[in-house]
């Protein structure tokens, strides 16, 4: 996690003092935005390894800050919310976000999903460029492991930390039927509790809608009814 960049976004100064002491604190570089504008602009003069991001800010909200964020970078995106509904976490899954935080959180629980998504994120992204037939490949459909990159006929296309995640692992094991439970404890690793099924489904959706013809008749990603999803 060597040089890690964290842009830290939330309207409240408080908060924002608070989290970029304890990241310094264990060596990463923080910046700050105090709402959803203001940390467009950065982003679009710099680059971050991790963004966390508040859902309820003044002007733009989390999940349309989130959209907006997707359209220029794949860097991994950690919503801090006091809103713990599956709804709000399903909507921040939707807008592209990677996790979601309720407030209030504990400092251990925040440090473990900020490294998680960091380390993920340096290996998938951080590496040098190698060539495409040296990774994984489904239908037309090729993917660089060591580059975190991903093409379609030939168009590289663009995912998520977690979605890149989620194709890796079930490209490495064919025809293995992963089951809501262990996919979301593989990828996220961390332990399955309720409502972690919804998160799981909206990636999926999200993934299948960049990667398959039909979306709706996958042949990448299947589900196996009953039992979970799988590639062949």
């Amino acid at each position: 996690m060597d040089n890690a960049r964290i842009l830290i976004v939330d309207d409240n100064p408080e908060i924002r003092e608070v989290v970029t002491i304890l990241l310094e604190g264990e060596g990463f570089t923080t910046e700050e935005a105090g709402d959803g504008e203001e940390a467009l602009e950065k982003i679009r003069s710099a680059s971050y390894d991790l963004i966390l991001l508040d859902v309820m800010m003044p002007g733009l909200n989390g999940y349309q800050t989130c959209v907006e964020i997707r359209k220029t970078t794949n860097a991994p995106i950690l919503f801090l919310s006091a809103r713990s509904q599956v709804e709000d976490k399903t909507m921040g899954f939707l807008s592209g976000g990677d996790d979601y935080l309720p407030k209030p959180f504990s400092y251990q629980e925040l440090l473990g999903r900020v490294k998680a998504l960091v380390r993920r994120y340096q290996v998938y992204q951080g590496k040098p460029e190698v060539q495409k037939q040296q990774g994984l490949k489904a239908g037309e459909v090729e993917v660089s492991e060591e580059s975190g990159r991903v093409w379609r006929r030939g168009e590289e296309i663009f995912l998520t930390d977690t979605e890149f995640a989620i194709l890796c692992l079930l490209l490495k094991n064919r025809k293995q039927i992963f089951s809501v439970e262990r996919l979301y404890e593989a990828v996220w690793q961390e332990t399955y509790y309720y409502g972690a099924a919804n998160i799981v489904m909206v990636h999926i959706r999200n993934l299948r809608a960049k990667i398959e013809d039909d979306p709706h008749k996958p042949t990448i990603i299947r589900t196996v009814w009953g039992r979970g999803y799988r590639c062949d």
